[in-house]
């Protein structure tokens, strides 16, 4: 039989559960010690039957009245079935028995919280902490942090998580909490010198490694935070998280190359993701491979068909290569999803510029400064689609209106300028020039791209020339 050790373990509980019935159903009178209440006690609770449970509860207090184990597991079942005013009763009785069991706090402390009372949980728990020390201590800690988190005391929940680790500073759960909560509080600089400290102590740790890097990448200190990831993959070199936190720091330095190495290393790690891929994407895209951006934005959007923006970015791709008609392909499935979104709009009101389809162009900008009309870029396309193809009237109403929205930027004033030399209305337009020159003269060269012939008019040479001489322009 002792090759089967479950099959023994299978026997003698259904061997203590016949007793058990026996006694309750009255056809016996055996007799069953402690330990086999609460054996039969944790199978009707590990079976989900808390019915019987609280039942077997009651029959090992009503027979063994001062053991502060059953009334424990009663104070348990009590609080798994809602009845947390008759849990704390219980457990008051308890407390007579036992004092200095940590139970008798992690249950008080489920009650309370079970009945918004969050503050006696505090309390309680603060005042254990003095009574405690060791592993005990550290298990009130984790549950202070709990109480903390449900209370939204978010800065001390770190403080728990620092004391534990002041204490047993290599305790895994603590570490892989604290990185969290060191990003959500911003307290880097005392993670910083939390996990240094560790690590003076604990080299090969490599999770302190990580959360010292992630401690630096918080405050953008991308270089020491890449020395750090790379400690924690050289101990652990299957540290997938290190790959891809050390990726993000590598973008942010623009060292897309290495970031595309370490990537590529977090999908031999772990299971594909679509913000991997679209990741690696991102680093091809920077560094003007557009081909190979693509591969790994449609790796992504295979992974996540619904993101549109996955697919206005495989469209940036092929706009930079002036694949018009490619990029308008994957701009309509973009807005199939997303409709409104004011960049889809700009890209595909620009490819329709270059497609020739005007009419188009001017019904997709107009979707911007509708979305966004505080937005300078949106009005710029459109005036400028409107000015080039010299629908001046129309180009006029629409800068008066941007000039509104905007709070009269230069660059509007520029454009009102060269539509009415258009129109003909040159000593307006001379005036609204000056204008812009006074208030911006770096965007004068806005002025100039819109209608470059601009300079052949020698009201206009002549202006320019007295800016210059003046220091202004």
């Amino acid at each position: 039989m002792k090759e089967y050790p479950f099959r023994q373990d299978k026997e003698d509980m259904e061997e203590l559960l016949r007793l058990y019935n026996d006694r309750k159903s009255g056809r016996s009178s055996s007799f069953l010690d402690e330990e086999s209440f609460e054996k039969i006690i944790n199978y009707f609770d590990e079976k989900e039957d808390l019915a019987q449970a609280q039942e077997a509860c009651d029959m090992g207090v009503e027979q063994f009245p001062y053991s502060s184990a059953l009334l424990f597991r009663k104070a348990d079942i009590l609080i798994a079935t809602r009845k947390y005013r008759d849990a704390l009763d219980v457990l008051d009785l308890a407390e007579l028995l036992d004092s200095r069991d940590i139970d008798l706090y992690i249950l008080r402390t489920d009650a309370y919280l079970a009945l918004d009372e969050q503050e006696k949980a505090i309390r309680l728990l603060e005042e254990a902490l003095h009574e405690f020390e060791g592993e005990e201590k550290i298990e009130l800690l984790f549950e202070l942090a709990d109480v903390y988190d449900d209370y939204e005391e978010f800065e001390k929940i770190f403080d728990c998580l620092k004391l534990i680790l002041e204490q047993e500073p290599t305790n895994e759960e603590a570490l892989y909490k604290i990185c969290f909560w060191t990003d959500f509080t911003g307290r880097n600089e005392e993670s910083i010198r939390l996990h240094q400290q560790i690590l003076d102590d604990y080299p090969y740790n490599e999770l302190a490694w990580f959360n010292l890097a992630a401690a630096y990448q918080g405050l953008k200190l991308y270089e020491k935070a890449i020395d750090a990831y790379k400690y924690a993959i050289t101990i652990d070199e299957k540290f997938d998280y290190a790959y891809r936190n050390m990726g993000d720091a590598y973008i942010r330095l623009r060292k897309f190359k290495d970031a595309i190495e370490v990537l590529e290393k977090v999908l031999e790690l772990s299971r594909p993701e679509d913000v991997i891929f679209e990741a690696i994407g991102h680093c091809y895209d920077k560094l003007k491979n557009y081909g190979q951006a693509r591969i790994y934005y449609r790796k992504a959007v295979h992974l996540n068909p619904d993101d549109s923006k996955l697919y206005y970015k495989i469209a940036c791709t092929y706009i930079n290569e002036e694949q018009w008609t490619q990029a308008v392909k994957q701009l309509e499935t973009a807005m199939q999803i997303h409709k409104a979104v004011p960049e889809f709009n700009l890209a595909m009101g620009e490819c329709k510029v270059q497609l020739g389809e005007t009419r188009d162009a001017i019904f997709y900008f107009s979707n911007v400064v509708r979305a966004r009309p505080k937005s300078v870029q949106g009005w710029e396309a459109l005036i400028r689609c409107l000015y080039l193809n010299k629908f001046y009237e129309e180009a006029m109403e629409q800068v008066m209106a941007a000039l509104q929205h905007t709070d009269g930027k230069p660059l509007f004033i520029y454009y009102k300028s060269a539509i009415l030399f258009a129109l003909g209305k040159s000593k307006e337009a001379l005036l609204y020039l000056e204008r812009g020159l006074q208030k911006a003269p770096k965007q004068l060269k806005e002025f100039v791209a819109l209608h470059p012939t601009i300079l052949q008019n020698q009201l206009v040479v002549d202006m320019l020339a007295r800016h210059r001489k003046s220091g202004k322009a």
